[in-house]
């Protein structure tokens, strides 16, 4: 895989369009004509609101001189992600058996689970009690919570007991 790629997979490409033409000071509706494109489309891509199109992407790699092929590799890469994501949300523990305040800071429906298991699992351990603990460990599994204990460097200095506490839970 392209390294430039491999950096940036995953977004969509209308940003990557918006940062060169930032970067080389060109304005978007006079690009968008000189690739015999509307302004409204070109900005609705590079805002992220609209797929690109193969003739589309082929225009704008000839005219920034990309390798041919550089967008769309992005778009499909973007379209992987985005449903990825839409897979993720049905992925998720009961959360019934959490308390609202320990996701005070975020809508716990919209919790990608996978993505933030670092952060959701230094949370509940830090702030969560057993049952929630206990729901954790039968969503990711033990293995899972101890390799990423492993990866938490610091954690609140009040809750250590409550990390040697559910410590006992997880290695019984």
């Amino acid at each position: 895989m392209n390294p430039k790629i491999s950096i940036i997979k995953g977004l969509h490409p209308g940003i990557i369009i918006n940062r060169e033409l930032k970067k080389r000071n060109i304005p978007k509706g006079r690009f968008a004509i000189s690739i015999n494109e509307y302004p409204q489309t070109l900005v609705a891509i590079t805002k992220g609101k609209r797929r690109l199109t193969p003739s589309l992407a082929l225009r704008i790699e000839k005219e920034m001189e990309w390798e041919e092929g550089f967008l769309l590799v992005l778009q499909a890469y973007y379209d992987v992600e985005q449903e990825k994501n839409k897979l993720s949300k049905n992925y998720r523990p009961d959360l019934s058996k959490f308390r609202p305040i320990l996701f005070w800071d975020t809508d716990i429906n919209k919790i990608n689970w996978e993505k933030n298991k670092v952060s959701i699992i230094k949370r509940v351990l830090e702030r969560g009690n057993e049952t929630e603990l206990k729901e954790l460990l039968s969503f990711y599994g033990k293995k899972t919570i101890l390799s990423t204990l492993d990866n938490i460097q610091n954690v609140l200095p009040a809750k250590k007991d409550n990390l040697d506490q559910y410590l006992l839970l997880l290695l019984k």
